[in-house]
């Protein structure tokens, strides 16, 4: 007598590979659980990115200014005797001023271009006109333009990941 095997499943393929739906979707849903996770890392990244810019490019304007403060207390630039001693523009850091100690007119520089305020995000409007300037005569909770530029400072509203507003960095 013939023993009686088992039927054969049509459409079942032995050795066949693959995923089954149930795996997609648990597959799926921890990519979207990790990249859930992802997203608040990378938006911080992106801020402290930016803010370390701000800080370069605020020592890069000090700097230069104090260059230029230095240089006049030297007597390379001439200046009125009732002026403080800081440029009238920050654009005189990139463009320059004439050495007055130089027989042949060379100029001084103090920055070979003016950065931008990364937190500003206008690109129609010049770099000088992104920074807030203070004046000599201003004082330093009331930052306000005048016949000089004694420093600069960040006008976008918001405070950084050390807690300090962006307008007193």
């Amino acid at each position: 007598m013939r023993a009686m095997s088992a039927p054969r499943c049509r459409y079942r393929h032995h050795g066949a590979r693959g995923f089954t739906l149930l795996e997609m979707v648990i597959a799926l849903a921890l990519l979207g659980v990790l990249a859930g996770m992802a997203a608040p890392m990378l938006k911080l990244s992106a801020q402290r990115e930016k803010e370390a810019v701000l800080r370069a490019a605020l020592r890069d304007i000090r700097s230069g200014l104090d260059a230029y403060k230095q240089a006049v207390a030297d007597g390379h630039i001439r200046v009125p005797a009732d002026a403080s001693g800081y440029p009238e523009q920050l654009t005189q850091l990139v463009q320059g001023v004439p050495d007055v100690m130089d027989a042949n007119g060379k100029r001084l520089y103090f920055l070979r271009r003016l950065p931008r305020d990364p937190l500003d995000g206008r690109d129609d409007v010049p770099p000088e006109q992104t920074w807030g300037l203070r004046s000599y005569a201003s004082p330093p909770d009331a930052p306000s333009e005048g016949r000089d530029v004694f420093d600069v400072y960040s006008r976008a509203p918001g405070v950084g990941l050390n807690g300090v507003p962006y307008r007193q960095w």
